[in-house]
Protein backbone atom coordinates (compact mmCIF):
# COMPACT_ATOMS: atom_id res chain seq x y z
CA UNK A 1 0.00 0.00 0.00
CA UNK A 2 1.16 3.60 -0.57
CA UNK A 3 2.83 5.02 2.60
CA UNK A 4 3.24 8.67 2.82
CA UNK A 5 6.18 10.36 5.45
CA UNK A 6 5.87 13.98 6.53
CA UNK A 7 8.18 16.88 7.39
CA UNK A 8 9.02 20.28 8.14
CA UNK A 9 8.21 20.64 11.24
CA UNK A 10 9.73 22.33 13.88
CA UNK A 11 9.93 25.31 16.75
CA UNK A 12 8.36 28.49 15.31
CA UNK A 13 6.88 31.84 17.06
CA UNK A 14 3.43 32.92 17.30
CA UNK A 15 3.23 35.14 14.35
CA UNK A 16 5.70 32.80 11.74
CA UNK A 17 5.15 30.48 8.99
CA UNK A 18 6.00 26.54 8.12
CA UNK A 19 5.49 24.81 5.18
CA UNK A 20 4.44 21.01 5.69
CA UNK A 21 5.73 18.51 3.22
CA UNK A 22 4.07 14.83 2.99
CA UNK A 23 5.82 12.70 0.21
CA UNK A 24 4.07 9.44 -0.99
CA UNK A 25 5.46 6.34 -2.02
CA UNK A 26 4.45 5.68 -5.35
CA UNK A 27 2.03 7.50 -8.37
CA UNK A 28 -1.34 6.32 -6.67
CA UNK A 29 -0.75 9.67 -5.08
CA UNK A 30 -2.14 11.40 -7.85
CA UNK A 31 -5.21 8.91 -7.50
CA UNK A 32 -6.16 10.37 -3.88
CA UNK A 33 -8.14 13.02 -2.14
CA UNK A 34 -5.30 13.98 0.50
CA UNK A 35 -6.10 15.50 3.85
CA UNK A 36 -3.96 17.24 6.98
CA UNK A 37 -4.77 16.73 10.24
CA UNK A 38 -3.31 17.52 13.86
CA UNK A 39 -3.40 16.35 17.41
CA UNK A 40 -2.53 18.29 20.35
CA UNK A 41 -2.05 16.85 23.77
CA UNK A 42 -4.96 15.54 25.25
CA UNK A 43 -7.10 16.31 22.34
CA UNK A 44 -8.55 13.97 19.76
CA UNK A 45 -7.19 14.17 16.02
CA UNK A 46 -9.07 16.69 13.86
CA UNK A 47 -8.83 17.77 10.90
CA UNK A 48 -7.33 20.77 8.83
CA UNK A 49 -7.65 21.09 5.40
CA UNK A 50 -8.42 18.74 2.47
CA UNK A 51 -7.77 18.73 -1.20
CA UNK A 52 -9.38 16.82 -3.95
CA UNK A 53 -7.23 14.64 -6.52
CA UNK A 54 -6.40 17.49 -8.80
CA UNK A 55 -6.21 20.28 -6.73
CA UNK A 56 -8.70 21.53 -7.86
CA UNK A 57 -11.15 21.55 -4.62
CA UNK A 58 -9.94 22.60 -1.08
CA UNK A 59 -11.61 22.52 2.30
CA UNK A 60 -10.55 24.00 5.26
CA UNK A 61 -11.61 24.19 8.99
CA UNK A 62 -12.74 27.68 10.11
CA UNK A 63 -9.98 27.78 12.61
CA UNK A 64 -6.90 27.78 9.82
CA UNK A 65 -9.16 29.47 7.06
CA UNK A 66 -6.78 32.34 5.69
CA UNK A 67 -3.71 31.31 7.29
CA UNK A 68 -3.14 27.81 5.95
CA UNK A 69 -3.31 27.13 2.29
CA UNK A 70 -2.82 23.31 1.40
CA UNK A 71 -1.77 22.15 -2.32
CA UNK A 72 -0.51 19.08 -3.78
CA UNK A 73 1.85 18.32 -6.58
CA UNK A 74 1.39 15.39 -8.52
CA UNK A 75 4.51 15.08 -10.24
CA UNK A 76 6.39 15.02 -6.97
CA UNK A 77 3.79 12.83 -5.42
CA UNK A 78 3.86 15.41 -2.47
CA UNK A 79 1.00 17.28 -1.07
CA UNK A 80 1.48 20.69 1.44
CA UNK A 81 0.23 22.33 4.02
CA UNK A 82 1.82 26.29 4.42
CA UNK A 83 1.21 27.82 7.51
CA UNK A 84 1.19 31.47 8.13
CA UNK A 85 0.57 33.63 10.75
CA UNK A 86 0.96 30.53 13.68
CA UNK A 87 -0.79 30.71 17.07
CA UNK A 88 0.17 28.70 19.72
CA UNK A 89 -2.55 26.70 19.65
CA UNK A 90 -1.62 25.85 16.34
CA UNK A 91 0.82 23.08 18.31
CA UNK A 92 0.21 20.01 17.24
CA UNK A 93 1.29 16.70 15.55
CA UNK A 94 0.57 16.82 11.95
CA UNK A 95 -0.60 14.16 10.44
CA UNK A 96 -1.03 13.74 6.35
CA UNK A 97 -3.87 11.30 5.33
CA UNK A 98 -5.09 9.66 1.56
CA UNK A 99 -8.69 9.00 1.12
CA UNK A 100 -10.92 7.88 -1.94
CA UNK A 101 -13.34 11.07 -1.80
CA UNK A 102 -12.84 14.30 0.53
CA UNK A 103 -15.94 12.90 2.42
CA UNK A 104 -13.62 9.98 3.95
CA UNK A 105 -10.73 12.59 4.08
CA UNK A 106 -13.04 15.28 5.87
CA UNK A 107 -14.44 12.33 8.33
CA UNK A 108 -10.98 10.72 8.71
CA UNK A 109 -12.27 7.32 7.23
CA UNK A 110 -9.06 6.78 5.62
CA UNK A 111 -6.66 4.04 5.80
CA UNK A 112 -3.25 5.65 4.91
CA UNK A 113 -1.78 7.69 7.11
CA UNK A 114 1.85 9.38 7.83
CA UNK A 115 3.30 8.82 11.00
CA UNK A 116 3.53 12.73 11.78
CA UNK A 117 5.17 15.94 12.43
CA UNK A 118 5.29 17.85 15.16
CA UNK A 119 4.88 21.83 15.09
CA UNK A 120 5.04 23.78 18.18
CA UNK A 121 4.39 27.78 18.35
CA UNK A 122 5.53 29.34 21.31
CA UNK A 123 4.09 32.67 22.25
Amino acid sequence: QMQLAESGGGLVQAGGSLRLSCVASDNTFRDYCMGWFRQAPGKERELVASISWSGGSTYYVDDVRGRFTISRDNAKYTVYLQMNSLKPEDTAVYFCAAGTTQGDVIKGAVDIWGKGTLVTVSS
